[in-house]
């Protein structure tokens, strides 16, 4: 039983539907910006839907520009870059556009505006939070462009070390983006693997929190919806990218899964932090495909949440059955059973193995992980071993 005591925070402003992408002059105005610094990714920023949107900002006399220095799992060097551009530009606020990768940077960028110490002293450890200068911090607007981090309502971001090949999370509450437009037509042109992937990461979300064995029925009730809305969902976006109901729910059950899991994450993150760190994977598919290997082991301590979870979902109410069902949507989703499918010649178990346990997702989870439990889940996900 756990401990009857919590933090509860919820989410910012959120301006959800199709078209609403037109609001985006006013969600800046809003929030108190005249000079925005649009960050996004390096593939969006040649897109139409950047260019648009830039162009209503100006249209409005907001003098808007351009970052897109960042990469899939991003890095110090990303935000350097942004802070540089921010600067030299006059900016006096941050819309952050795009995928997980583009609103951790866009976010961070904002946050490191303001701050005369190192990114990494603020990382997600107790109280480093309170070293930073809160004045200093500027406006956030973010703007999701696909369904899975969730990170448009979160107050973190997440940024690799490059020294350290470790990926950090960090955590001020003022982080948190004033506005969040969220547009679910701006999710269609997705590619398929992309629309899998990141609806893999909105549902290893819901999944990690509602297994959390800290106590906070909100987020708990929060997930568990947030796992029936992926669960019909992302196989309908898959098949026909053009769903827009499909789209939306998906849209919603990533900020839903980013609100869930201020309950606690788990193994799943613990061990795929320091892949992607490594070896440079797709976060989303590498939750994904650590996600049954993860299931196994929690079942002794999951077996009769899983059961009612199960039976929520229309199937048989046992742990058997659920785990059947994510194996099931996974193999019709296309993803990866086993390391190897994922990408080839991952190797470093052992290293990996020994930054799980520190990784600080690795505390939520219903099971110690320990570096023998890490390099285990390795071991399995790379022989396909559920046994």
């Amino acid at each position: 039983m756990p401990t009857l005591r919590g933090n509860w925070t919820f989410p910012t402003a959120i301006r959800f539907g199709a078209g609403r992408i037109a609001e985006l002059p006013d969600a800046c105005r809003a929030a108190g910006m005249k000079a925005p610094l649009l960050v996004t990714d390096r593939v969006l920023a040649d897109l139409p839907m950047v260019g648009a949107a830039v162009d209503a900002l100006r249209a409005a006399g907001l003098g808007a520009a351009v970052f897109s220095d960042v990469q899939g799992n991003p890095v110090g060097a990303n935000v350097d870059a942004g802070v540089a551009a921010l600067k030299a530009g006059g900016h006096d606020g941050v819309v952050a556009f795009g995928g997980g990768s583009a609103l951790d940077v866009g976010k961070v960028v904002a946050f490191m505006a303001g701050q005369s110490r190192p990114i990494w002293d603020f990382e997600d450890i107790g109280d480093w939070w309170t070293r930073a200068d809160a004045a200093g911090i500027l406006p956030i607007v973010a703007v999701p462009t696909t369904a899975g981090t969730g990170s448009e309502v979160g107050r973190a971001g997440v940024i690799t070390r490059e020294d350290t090949h470790t990926k950090k999370v960090i955590f001020h509450p003022k982080m948190m983006p004033a506005v969040t437009i969220c547009d679910p037509e701006l999710t269609v042109g997705m590619p398929t693997a992309i629309t899998i992937g990141t609806g893999m990461d909105a549902l290893a979300h819901c999944l990690e929190a509602y297994c959390a064995p800290s106590y906070h029925p909100m987020a708990e009730g929060i997930a568990v919806e947030g796992l029936r809305l992926v669960n019909d969902a992302l196989p309908r976006v898959a098949a026909d990218p053009t769903d827009i109901e499909g789209r939306s729910h998906m849209m919603s059950a990533a900020a839903m899964g980013s609100v869930a899991f201020q309950k606690g994450l788990g193994a799943i993150h613990a061990v795929s932090h320091p892949l992607g760190a490594i070896h440079d994977t797709h976060h989303g598919m590498t939750n994904a495909v650590f996600m049954p290997y993860v299931l196994r082991l929690n079942r002794p301590a999951i077996e009769d949440k899983i059961s009612r979870l199960a039976a929520f979902l229309g199937l048989e109410p046992s742990f058997d059955a659920y785990l059947a069902h994510i194996l099931e949507l996974r193999a019709n989703l296309g993803v990866p059973h086993t390391l190897a499918d994922l990408k080839p010649g991952i190797g470093d178990f052992e290293t990996m193995a020994a930054m799980a346990p520190h990784d600080p997702t690795a505390g939520g989870n219903p099971i110690e992980v320990t570096e023998a439990v890490a390099l285990d889940l390795y071991q399995r996900a790379s022989e396909g071993r559920l046994d």
